[in-house]
């Protein structure tokens, strides 16, 4: 199996060759490699220090436990999705539309080429227990915040609250987790451009209510 975004980590990527002795960098790789290839409530220690090249003895020593190091695997692989988005925003100019339409379609393509994080960060994060959906509320409540500082940038005036784009956010992780279920993400143009819309519909039509203001344009 082909490394894992997590392994592209720049704190983790420098330490994966075994002749490092960087165990803890091999184990958060290792974890994600044995969740994408049995799922996280079959994966096991064992298969993770087996991917890892390490002792158990090692792992207790690292991690207190399975879902300690998939966690932490995780908020590595959303740095570097994160990252990786970022590049396509500063690619993109200053039109805000530009912008989200990039911005989607580096995620898209990312989740794609990376079909083992694919399956952590859309999948797998719900069946691992109630810290890894809090992990996963707060993760989507980051990315809804992505969504307001780069409205922020355009010049947007009012802007959608809080709970609505935690909706969209919420949404395009919703319809990604179903396309995955079907089989892949194959027609990225199409993908791209019906969450264009769903996201464009949001962001320019929705009123605060509770502050009173209208929707921005």
């Amino acid at each position: 199996m082909k490394a894992s975004l997590v392994a592209e980590h720049p704190s983790l990527a420098p330490h994966l060759d075994p002749r490092t002795g960087a165990q803890r960098a091999r184990l958060l790789e290792g974890m994600t490699q044995a969740v994408a290839e049995k799922g996280y409530a079959e994966a096991t220690v064992a298969d993770a220090v087996r991917h890892a090249r390490v002792s158990r003895g090692t792992f207790y020593a690292l991690f207190p436990s399975k879902e300690a190091c998939f966690l932490e695997a995780y908020r590595h692989g959303v740095e570097v999705l994160e990252a990786r988005i970022d590049a396509a925003l500063a690619a993109a100019g200053d039109d805000w539309r530009a912008q989200l339409r990039a911005g989607l379609r580096a995620y898209l393509e990312c989740l794609r080429a990376e079909p083992a994080f694919a399956r952590t960060w859309v999948l797998e994060i719900h069946t691992a227990g109630p810290a890894a959906q809090a992990l996963r509320d707060a993760t989507l409540r980051r990315f809804a915040a992505r969504y307001r500082a780069s409205l922020a940038r355009a010049g947007a005036g009012a802007t959608p609250g809080d709970d609505a784009l935690f909706v969209l956010a919420a949404g395009v992780d919703q319809l990604i987790g179903a396309r995955l279920r079907a089989g892949g993400l194959q027609d990225l143009d199409e993908l791209t451009t019906t969450l264009e819309t769903c996201a464009v519909a949001l962001l320019a039509g929705t009123v605060d209510l509770e502050k009173g203001t209208t929707p921005w344009t």
